[in-house]
């Protein structure tokens, strides 16, 4: 044939298999704050006066912008330089300009360690509000933002050190590369803490701290095996003394501006968590100054791990409910066999029940922060609650990120599986946050810790229960049954206990501050027995259209 008349003929067809349909609308931007479980447990646990902010910060968080930051920071990942173009050492960590985006407006909006400054009762919840909205646009970033917030408790017990860094950390000014920390405006803090041959198990640590001539300042020798955010001004570190295992603060720049010895041997390629640089650090005559007596390292860091925790807590909440508003964007949009996705009745039960799950991981974590802040102004029954529930919280919420972000991306079909989706980035994301701060076993042991050594934590525990008594049967035998398994408390059936405090505290928050479908639906899968192991098998009768109703942010 003609290559002119074929073209001809053709001509009519051009295009035609590129014609897009049944696909969803772009995201961005939307209001990642459109969130009632969050807004309520704002207000209920008396930071309602960040309400404003908060929106502000949702708007910004759901912003076509910000969610490119988000993307680009995954993208392009950090990238360890140990020489300069001479050979000196420099040991520093270059990163996408859309990091240093996202981590300014963390900082600006208190993200980081700013509560400590702020005397407002619920200053702490409103940082864990602001994190469960700004973690819809990535995850790695948070961790030097965490860090930094749990350094300053820590630090406090060193006063002389505190009055110098404290209201540096507690800056909301974001002033990245490495100088002196006193010059800057802002600082960031990291934790140096494990080591190859211990992990969680930092007993075993040999890096070594000798004093100098100098009081309270020492060097440390060591070799350190999961420090992240390798760029932060200042660190906690864990060095073994003649004393005992020791708590130091090590700049990265010293006073007279020269660098301290902080070798990067490394990144770490990890799973996800790919916009943050983690890394292993090697002290060889490195200055280090003493935080806390000789010999009280650990019991040092026990407020940061409290605070550590809790982030891990939050940051798996905003992840469940980041990939919850994704799921339902997309069935919102898509159709099959004639239907709109999220009116198939199998689908509505799977977003109803990611929806539960969501708004039970929301509403703990802010109790546990409404906890942390009331405990820090000196209120010793929210101290001891906080103690055990936080544990709990953190090793059920994380459990159940993985499994959720799994059945949000599943709510996409293949689309959900593709890099430009978003979703296999928070898939990847969603393991880190049961691993880091301690794995589920460790978690699980220190609750049987907690309640052997300070039985105070118990009775916290059941006075919270008891608050939502007699609300209904199921979370009553619930609380029963759990006050039985007290009696056994052994370790291998530690993750049974702690599994079942975890769901009887959400429960029983949900019972006395949900709607009573979200209540009744919670109460009947996960504590009533009328359920099965996947999502998506709410019973017969459960009320899908009130939770969807409450769970989804209006448009899309």
């Amino acid at each position: 044939m003609d290559s002119t008349l074929a073209r001809e003929r053709l001509q009519g067809y051009e295009h035609t298999t590129h014609d897009v349909t049944n696909q969803p609308p772009p995201l961005a931007p939307y209001d990642a704050s459109g969130d009632r479980a969050l807004l309520e447990g704002l207000r209920r646990e008396g930071a309602g006066w960040a309400e404003e902010g908060l929106r502000r910060l949702g708007r910004r968080a759901g912003s076509a912008e910000a969610q490119e930051w988000g993307d680009l920071a995954n993208r392009h990942e950090p990238v360890l330089r140990t020489h300069d173009r001479y050979g000196n050492r420099v040991d520093e960590v270059e990163f996408h300009p859309s990091w240093h985006h996202l981590m300014r407006v963390a900082v600006a909006e208190g993200l980081a360690a700013a509560p400590w400054a702020d005397d407002r009762l619920g200053a702490h919840v409103a940082r864990t509000a602001g994190g469960l909205v700004w973690g819809h646009t990535e995850a790695g970033h948070g961790c030097p933002t965490s860090m930094t917030y749990a350094a300053v408790p820590a630090l406090r017990r060193q006063p002389e050190l505190a009055e110098v860094y404290e209201p540096l950390l507690t800056s909301r000014e974001y002033e990245p590369g490495l100088r002196v920390p006193t010059e800057k405006r802002g600082l960031l803090a990291g934790m140096g803490m494990t080591e190859k041959q211990g992990g969680s198990d930092v007993r075993t640590n040999t890096t070594t701290a000798t004093p100098s001539a100098e009081p309270g300042v020492y060097t440390l020798r060591g070799h350190k095996w999961f420090t992240s955010a390798p760029m932060c001004d200042v660190f906690l570190v864990l060095a073994r003394t003649r004393g005992g295992l020791s708590c130091f603060l090590v700049p990265r720049v010293l006073p007279d501006g020269s660098r301290n010895t902080f070798r990067i041997q490394r990144l770490k390629d990890k799973l996800g968590n790919r916009s943050n640089a983690s890394s292993e650090p090697e002290f060889d005559g490195t200055v280090a100054w003493l935080v806390g007596p000789e010999g009280h390292g650990v019991k040092t860091i026990i407020e940061m791990v409290n605070c550590t925790r809790l982030d891990c807590v939050m940051m798996s909440a905003a992840l469940m409910r980041k990939t919850l508003v994704e799921a339902g964007h997309h069935v919102r949009h898509r159709s099959a066999f004639g239907k709109r996705l999220v009116d198939q009745p199998l689908m509505r039960n799977v977003l109803a029940d990611l929806a539960l799950e969501s708004e039970a991981a929301t509403t703990l974590t802010l109790r546990l922060a409404g906890a942390a802040d009331r405990a820090v102004r000196g209120d010793a029954g929210e101290a001891a609650f906080r103690r055990i529930a936080t544990a709990v919280g953190k090793y059920w919420v994380t459990k159940r990120g993985p499994a959720f972000t799994a059945e949000a991306l599943e709510c996409l079909g293949g689309n959900g599986y593709v890099e430009e989706s978003g979703m296999p980035r928070h898939y990847r994301e969603a393991p880190l946050l049961s691993i880091w701060e301690g794995s589920g076993n460790v978690n699980a042991l220190d609750v049987l810790r907690a309640l052997g050594r300070e039985p105070a934590t118990a009775h916290a525990l059941f006075e919270e229960l008891a608050l939502a008594r007699g609300a209904d049967a199921r979370l009553d035998a619930a609380v029963t049954r759990l006050q039985d398994r007290l009696a056994e408390g052994s370790e291998a059936g530690a993750r049974r206990l702690v599994e079942l405090m975890a769901l009887t505290l959400q429960a029983s928050l949900l019972v006395r501050h949900a709607p009573s479908a979200v209540a009744d639906a919670f109460c009947a899968t996960r504590l009533g027995g009328d359920w099965g192991h996947a999502f998506g098998t709410l019973p017969d009768g459960a009320d899908l259209d009130a939770v969807l109703e409450r769970a989804l942010p209006e448009g899309g």
